[in-house]
């Protein structure tokens, strides 16, 4: 894959976040503050909160206390793909190209990187989860926004995928992106910063 253009300025951040899922209070007290070039994984034991935290930070679930921030678009990678399981892949990615109006071209050279350039004529729908996992990062990545919010992006990945996913973070950071990687497994991001969501609960 060509080098990406250096990122625009960008940061995230989160203040006293909380949060209550039906009658129970996941975490409480929480904040982060993320600068261009930064990474962060997110740990912690399934339902701790992690997911919802990911949202919080995308804007998609509004926290019960506490405030989110952040200057620059943000891309999300969540455990639902987005990808009509009717449709070729190629045609499943190039539908959510045009709404973030990337080029075809910015298209096929990031499915090269992800390893899926081969599978862009199979219906998503016999894509392996893996596979999927793989369809929705070249999604994540080629909208082409400065801050990458990738939830449990290593699910049902190999080892060589695993290693791809972890290149790819660390090139998106050297041009000056931020990386937060919610996952139970461990995960080399730059700079190694962790924060487990279960040292909030409540």
């Amino acid at each position: 894959m060509e080098p990406a253009a250096r990122q625009p300025e960008c940061s995230i951040g989160a203040a006293r976040l909380s949060c209550v899922r039906g009658d129970r209070m996941l975490f409480a007290g929480l904040s982060l503050q993320l600068s261009a070039g930064e990474a962060l994984q997110l740990a912690g034991p399934n339902g701790s909160g992690k997911s919802s935290l990911m949202r919080m930070l995308g804007g998609l679930l509004r926290p019960f206390s506490g405030e989110v921030a952040h200057q620059g678009r943000i891309a999300l990678l969540d455990e639902r793909p987005a990808l009509d399981a009717h449709l070729p892949l190629g045609r499943a990615l190039a539908f959510w190209a045009r709404c973030d109006r990337v080029p075809a071209g910015r298209l096929y050279e990031v499915a090269g990187a992800t390893g899926i350039a081969d599978l862009l004529d199979v219906p998503v729908r016999y894509l392996s989860t893996g596979q999927r996992k793989r369809a929705a990062l070249a999604r994540t990545i080629a909208a082409g926004a400065p801050i990458w919010l990738l939830d449990e992006p290593l699910n049902g990945l190999d080892t060589a995928s695993v290693a791809m996913v972890e290149q790819l973070a660390a090139r998106h950071c050297a041009d000056g992106g931020i990386c937060i990687a919610a996952s139970h497994q461990p995960i080399a991001l730059p700079g190694g910063q962790v924060l487990n969501v279960a040292d909030f609960a409540q």
